[in-house]
């Protein structure tokens, strides 16, 4: 059986979100933005048509995760050192007793620890491998990386042997 790795790396694949990094229970950055790019490769095998898969699945499902973030402030619900509040006009981010007010249109909570590069990798890899679309395809192994700006890339892999 031949195998074969597509690699989607498309310009569309990005997205503009601000964020902060914790580093401690009393640093952090200030809040500040990236352009985030993701890339993805996926292994499978080669069908007797030539063909591993409709690999426009893939990106299709990109795009709509990339769009989701696209111009959001993104803010961790797995970190020890925040507390989230919300009332009926703001949601607050609660941080070595900051009370950061931001408006649920222009907020999106993670289930990751950190706005990082590596946790966004394994968010953005986990959250594509539960969609239905890309569970039926018959992919052996991917490898996802983020981006955060140019030279600085975080990657993640899963592979149906692991899985």
């Amino acid at each position: 059986m031949q195998t074969t790795t597509i690699e989607i790396s498309k310009e569309y694949l990005h997205f503009a979100a601000a964020h902060f990094t914790l580093f401690s229970d009393t640093e952090r950055e200030n809040l500040h933005g990236h352009n985030f790019q993701v890339t993805l490769d996926a292994e499978a095998a080669i069908a007797d048509d030539g063909l591993t898969f409709d690999y426009n699945i893939l990106k299709k499902a990109l795009k709509q995760m990339c769009d989701d973030l696209d111009e959001q402030v993104i803010m961790p619900t797995q970190s020890p050192h925040l507390q989230i509040e919300t009332d009926d006009a703001y949601t607050y981010i609660i941080f070595n007793g900051e009370r950061i007010p931001f408006l649920a249109r222009d907020l999106t909570l993670l289930p990751i620890r950190n706005v990082t590069v590596e946790e966004l990798a394994h968010y953005l890899l986990d959250t594509l491998r539960q969609r239905s679309e890309i569970k039926a395809l018959d992919i052996q192994q991917m490898v996802l990386r983020c981006a955060s700006g140019e030279g600085q890339w975080a990657s993640t892999s899963w592979s149906s042997a692991s899985a």
